[in-house]
């Protein structure tokens, strides 16, 4: 082989090597990218999620007050209706 050759040969390898390089970078930066994408999504969702939680938690403490409110009366109707059971007695 010539001189000649062997430049053309590493110089071959070389680009070779370049595109290999850049076609790797490349797919990485793209599946961080991808994967970033997913992760906001994924937080979006997360935050949706939570939000509803927290809606779901004001209205079951909201019914709760309500429901402890007429459980209150009802105590007080049943002491009286007690009451007035002993004195039938």
């Amino acid at each position: 082989m010539s001189e000649h050759d062997w430049t053309e040969v590493v110089g071959a390898i070389g680009i070779f090597a370049l595109l290999i390089s850049v076609f790797t970078v490349t797919i990485v930066q793209l599946a961080k990218t991808r994967r970033a994408r997913l992760e906001s999504a994924r937080a979006d969702d997360y935050r949706r999620l939570a939000e509803t939680a927290a809606q779901a938690q004001a209205e079951n403490a909201r019914l709760l007050a309500a429901l402890d409110g007429r459980l209150s009366g009802m105590e007080t109707r049943m002491g009286a209706l007690e009451r007035v059971l002993r004195e039938v007695d």
